[in-house]
């Protein structure tokens, strides 16, 4: 008799463990679900930006007129296909302007281009800060940060 009682606990155990290991199991996957979740929203938030350029005009039509671009934190501007921001303008140098936002404010700099860059309709030769509502000339190009 002893011995059918040592082989129901040694079941009951068995059971046990498995359905420990279940819970482990479950309870791990209900953790990826939520990161991936989580990864999501923070993907879907960064493609709507923490502002936005409003192109206003475009002679070459790179950007198209009237297209909004959603910035991240740091923009690069340029003629180079490898900026964030590809301005298709022979007046435009291949890295013509960073875009940054540090802190709480947006900051625009010239990166020594050839015609320069323009706030406002103003020739900066340093880092300026713009509020929203602020035109940016580059090149040819015309664009308005909004928020």
């Amino acid at each position: 008799m002893t011995a059918e009682i040592l082989r129901i606990l040694l079941l009951l155990a068995q059971l046990g463990f498995v359905a420990l290991l279940y819970l482990i199991l479950m309870r791990f996957a209900g953790s990826l679900l939520r990161d991936l979740r989580s990864a999501e929203e923070a993907q879907i938030s960064s493609r709507s930006g923490i502002g936005r350029l409003s192109v206003l005009e475009s002679p070459a039509d790179e950007p198209p007129n009237g297209t909004t671009i959603a910035l991240g934190p740091i923009n690069s501007i340029g003629r180079n296909v490898n900026n964030t921001i590809f301005v298709e303008d022979d007046f435009v140098s291949a890295n013509h302007a960073m875009l940054t936002f540090r802190g709480r404010s947006w900051f625009v700099e010239d990166q020594g281009s050839t015609n320069g860059t323009f706030v406002n309709g103003h020739r900066i030769e340093r880092p300026v800060a713009l509020s929203f509502g602020d035109e940016l000339t580059i090149g040819r190009v015309r664009m308005r940060l909004d928020r």
